[in-house]
């Protein structure tokens, strides 16, 4: 069957215009060696690493499809985990810029990560209320910890302890202890969501934040800190009795001799700090040495404490005890009475430093404590701004300075409205604050000038100056070379909706809330300020309606004029008469947007109703109703010289669409929030759009043929994988549900790696079957006869069917791997067991084997244990795996001796050219001491 039309495709070309989206966090990141200089934020579904020093990108690390909602740079600087609204996690590095790790585990958007001590693992928390802790070595989940009953806000690692602290929406805060995986712990003392937690003072205090104006304080007491190990039982369990009332009041439990969760540590309510703001703790950190704690709601103000150390501490109290003494002495009263008077308020511990006062809503922010003692803070602020802060926190009065703003690069609202350049090479964007011009090649900012709430605009012909169409209804001309505004003209009364300039480009019309449509001609008059005339624009007619007029556009050949009205009919208009020629009535709701064809056979409508109609403009028949979107429609616009146009929507689609096959061609997806609007460069190669998420999208024409059965298809596969990601996790033998659970969930990937696995099997059944048959014909022969050789095994380099199980299965990622064998049916695994025995016993692969199998009888052990054939075969498994993985543990056990011996030694070597150094250090002062004496002497 032969192809009866063909379509070209667009892709994704580029992402511009934002500089920071607000959904995820911003974070300090260390590229190049440097620290402090460089910031890692979100941008819809990349990353952007920005130089705060010179405003300039320097690396993207390039995402999928989903939002990116949160950041976490890893301990040792080299990489960074990156969470997404669809639950996945990615870790990127910052070397190379590539994502080789997934994590798939949740099913709603990541809301926190945070990496451990040493950078091995990784806990993530997600609105699906689930915590999940990652091997990142391993590149596979750990477990997952069930219990919080809305979104998990913040999860953070102890550094002494294997605990874990996380905070959620449901007001409350969880102690979970990593080595049993179970919750030991709860605060109940908030009434409201708890937004964030931090640690402060050696984690000995945490700090949590809710949805009020308070900081509240709790102090941590490890029992074994608390108590004397030697101590029995009986007495370990009583406790002090105030502390236990401090925590029980705390917990709102029972009184009792000891809570369970207080064997392990007691956590009880000190106080609290009242912050400026009233609303709602957005975020709540620290820097990495714990000594500043920042916070901010959702106004424009950061607020700064500093948390004293214990040095710190000691010392105030002896300055406070020494005046106590004093007075003590001057009164007369007993010295013992004013010492235990002495004590430190919360409010001196936690030290109010500063307010750091944005220009905008803050979103987010990181902190960053130099060796000078000086603080950096970045902001992410909600109007696409990046603003960096300097201070000084030991100082007596701390001034804060602001180093650096990147706004350059986007624009502070959502851009309403797009032009291209007659010659393809200028894009226009106009928002409410101002008019930028970028070139498309290198999707750089050109030109930036302040204008009104912009709603429309074209490029003057030539190219070298703009008109904006603004909503209190001015028309604004600027000049590009020079970037000023030439003339503001009051052309209508209420917000100018809509502007065209005409096909004889001597003039334009433009349609507005007044009711009115005028047209206005291009002539140069006198410029005040020289000699040289300029271009104007002059009013030559008005056209009065009965409603508003929310769009116009003219016929290609200029004979008739299509109006939409706010009454959801569209009026054509003979151009030179103003007489009425059509109406063209069906939508339900206003027409917001339209576009006539190349050569005036089509007009097609946009409407807030959902709905695109293509209509005639010989007599005004509608050809054809399409459902096109399903939220309103918000732009619409021919490609030029064909019959194909493209929609934008509020359901943030683009679509293509065949006005003479009313058939829909390509969905262009790529956007998070509302498409506002869209322009199509005069050649039809590119596609610009704008939408909420402050984002502007440039898409290329490719020269790839675009089949709609195909794109049929593609459409079905991706409907499939969207439904097999939201099927329920299988419940694994074993498992509690209240507590933990399998870290990793089904996705089509590994669904894959399963289906992988299974057709090894099958093919190593089939070549030991014929292996056998050839056996037999062989010796029936009573001659050699030779074997066959499967294409794949020859394809491998010859290998054994076994060994090409092995390969299958090391091709599986380490993250799919436990998820790929609980869709395997139970029917291979009894393949599986033998083959891991004999390679088990080869010694290859030990590690990875050991995993798989270890998994296989934990979620099939009824079965497995059940069936007397596999007896044997357990037995044996059994003697290989324990002596293999012992000669496994026995040379890590050498290396790791042998390492460290090395360590010593070249610890050894170091310490006597460190001491070599400095002997020669001082043998240079001791000279320069010397003729510095000498000079003095003859001096004198």
């Amino acid at each position: 069957m032969g192809l009866t039309k063909q379509y070209l495709r667009y892709t994704a070309s580029a992402v511009f215009g934002v500089i920071a989206s607000q959904k995820g966090n911003i974070v300090y990141v260390t590229l190049r060696g440097e620290k402090g200089r460089y910031v890692a934020v979100p941008a819809c579904e990349h990353v952007f690493i920005w130089d705060t020093r010179k405003g300039e990108k320097v690396l993207i690390l390039q995402g999928l499809k989903q939002e990116v909602t949160s950041l976490c740079p890893s301990p040792d600087g080299l990489h960074l985990a990156v969470g997404y609204e669809d639950g996945s996690i990615r870790i990127f590095s910052l070397l190379s810029g590539e994502g080789n790790v997934t994590f798939n585990g949740h099913k709603a958007a990541v809301m926190t990560l945070q990496y451990d001590q040493l950078g091995g693992r990784l806990v993530s928390g997600s609105k699906d209320t689930d915590v999940i802790v990652w091997d990142v070595i391993n590149e596979s989940g750990l477990y997952r910890l069930r219990g919080h009953k809305d979104a998990v806000t913040k999860a953070l690692f102890l550094r002494e302890k294997n605990f874990l602290v996380t905070s959620g929406k449901d007001t409350l805060v969880k102690w979970w202890d990593l080595d049993t995986q179970h919750c030991f712990k709860t605060l109940v003392g908030h009434r409201s969501e708890v937004w964030s937690l931090a640690f402060v003072s050696e984690e000995k205090r945490l700090i949590t934040g809710a949805a009020d104006s308070e900081l509240r304080v709790w102090n941590i007491a490890y029992t074994q800190e608390v108590t004397d190990p030697n101590e029995p039982e009986s007495k370990k369990s009583k406790g002090s009795p105030s502390r236990a009332e401090e925590t029980s009041e705390a917990n709102e439990t029972p009184d009792q001799d000891e809570a369970p969760e207080e064997r392990l540590l007691r956590c009880s309510k000190v106080g609290s700090i009242m912050r400026e703001g009233r609303d709602r703790v957005v975020t709540l950190a620290t820097d990495q040495t714990g000594r500043i704690l920042a916070c901010h709601g959702t106004d424009s103000v950061l607020e700064v404490f500093y948390v004293l150390t214990e040095d710190e501490i000691r010392k105030k109290i002896g300055k406070k005890m020494k005046k106590a003494r004093k007075k003590a002495k001057q009164k007369s009263e007993e010295e013992e009475e004013s010492e235990g008077s002495v004590e430190m308020s919360l409010q001196e511990e936690i030290q109010r430093v500063t307010n750091i006062k944005a220009s905008a809503k803050i979103k987010s922010f990181d902190l960053i404590l130099s060796p000078k003692g000086e603080l950096k803070a970045t902001l992410l602020l909600q109007n696409n701004t990046i603003e960096s802060h300097i201070l000084n926190p030991s100082a007596q009065l701390s001034q804060v300075v602001r180093a650096s703003r990147i706004t350059i690069g986007g624009h502070r609202s959502d851009v309403r409205t797009l032009a291209f350049s007659s010659d393809n090479i200028a894009i226009l964007s106009a928002a409410a604050e101002s008019v930028k011009i970028w070139n498309r090649s290198t999707l750089q900012c050109i030109r930036t000038m302040a204008c009104e709430y912009a709603l429309c605009s074209l490029f003057v012909p030539g190219d070298r100056q703009v008109i904006i169409g603004t909503k209190t209804g001015k028309l604004q001309l600027y000049d590009l070379a020079s970037g000023s505004l030439l003339e503001t003209v009051a052309a209508h009364d209420g917000a100018l909706w809509s502007i065209c300039l005409s096909p004889d480009q001597r003039g334009f019309v433009t349609g507005g809330a007044d009711k009115c449509v005028k047209f206005w001609d291009f002539e140069l008059v006198k410029d005040e300020t020289g000699t040289q005339k300029r271009l104007s624009m002059k009013q030559t007619r008005i056209l009065q309606l009965d409603d508003d007029v929310l769009c116009v556009r003219y016929s290609p050949n200029q004979k008739l004029l299509a109006i939409s009205l706010l009454d959801c009919t569209v009026k054509i208009f003979y151009t030179d008469t103003l007489k009425f020629f059509l109406s063209l009535y069906g939508h339900k709701l206003p027409v917001l947007c339209m576009d006539i064809s190349y050569d005036g056979a089509l007009i097609a409508t946009g409407s807030a109703d959902r709905n695109v109609k293509i209509w005639g403009l010989d007599f005004g028949d509608c050809h054809r109703s399409l459902f096109a979107h399903d939220d309103s429609v918000m732009n619409l616009q021919f490609v030029p010289k064909s019959h194909l146009f493209f929609t934008a929507g509020k359901d943030h689609k683009i679509k293509q669409w065949d006005a003479d096959k009313f058939e829909h061609v390509q969905t262009l997806e790529g956007h998070h929030q509302e498409v506002w609007c869209l322009a199509l460069s005069p050649s039809g190669d590119y596609v610009v759009s704008s939408s909420h998420d402050k984002s502007l999208r440039l898409w290329e024409r490719t020269r790839e043929p675009l089949i709609l059965e195909e794109e049929r298809e593609m459409q079905r596969e991706a409907e499939y994988e969207e439904s097999v990601a939201k099927e329920e996790q299988p419940v694994v033998a074993g498992e509690t549900q209240g507590e933990t659970g399998l870290a990793g969930k089904k996705t089509i990937e590994t669904i894959k790696a399963a289906e992988r696995i299974m057709e090894a099997v099958e093919l190593y059944r089939e070549e030991t079957a014929k292996l056998k048959e050839h056996g037999a014909i062989c010796k029936a022969a009573g001659k050699e006869v030779p074997l066959p050789v499967n294409p794949i095994l020859q394809a491998y380099g010859n290998i054994s069917p076994s060994a090409y199980v092995l390969e299958v299965f090391k091709k599986v990622k380490s993250s799919e791997l436990e998820e790929s064998l609980l869709v395997l049916p139970f029917s291979y695994v009894p393949d599986l067991l033998v083959l891991f025995n004999e390679h088990i016993q080869l010694a290859s692969e030990v590690e990875l084997l050991c995993r798989a199998l270890l998994f296989l009888l934990r979620i099939h052990c009824g079965r497995i244990t059940s069936n007397q054939l596999l007896v044997t075969v357990i037995e044996n498994l059994k003697k290989t795996t324990i002596s293999k993985v012992s000669e496994i543990r026995n040379v890590l056990g050498f290396n790791m001796a042998g390492l460290q011996f090395l360590k010593r030694e070249i610890e050894g070597k170091d310490e006597v050219t460190f001491f070599a150094d400095a002997t020669d250090r001082f043998e240079e002062k001791r000279r320069k001491r010397k003729k510095k004496e000498k000079l003095i002497l003859t001096m004198v």
